[in-house]
């Protein structure tokens, strides 16, 4: 007759791998508006807009025949062209570029 000591066995528990936590794969965040450029087209156009109407307000600055440009195209017409020009720049950066194809 066996002693029933030595058939039980205490069974060891076994070496557990570490579990790796990983999302569900519905709870991945994905990008709202993926774009390849930046900007579109329209915004590139009104850069460039915005780029030649600055020049322009510096060239009409230069062209004041007043003694130190101290004229009306020195010291009003100039200035005004070249902050519509940023004015321009300001807007063709903010906006929102469409899906042109």
């Amino acid at each position: 007759m066996t002693n029933s000591m030595e058939t039980t066995r205490l069974k060891t528990p076994k070496a557990t791998q570490a579990t790796t936590y990983t999302t569900p794969l519905g709870s991945k965040t994905e990008p709202a508006f993926a774009s390849e450029m930046p900007f579109g087209k329209t915004n590139y156009q009104l850069m460039i807009a915005g780029i030649v109407a600055i020049l322009a307000g510096f060239l009409i600055m230069t062209l004041d025949t007043e003694e130190f440009g101290f004229g009306f195209m020195g010291l009003t017409l100039g200035p005004l062209v070249v902050a519509a020009g940023f004015i321009i720049e300001f807007f063709a950066i903010l906006k929102k570029p469409t899906s042109e194809a």
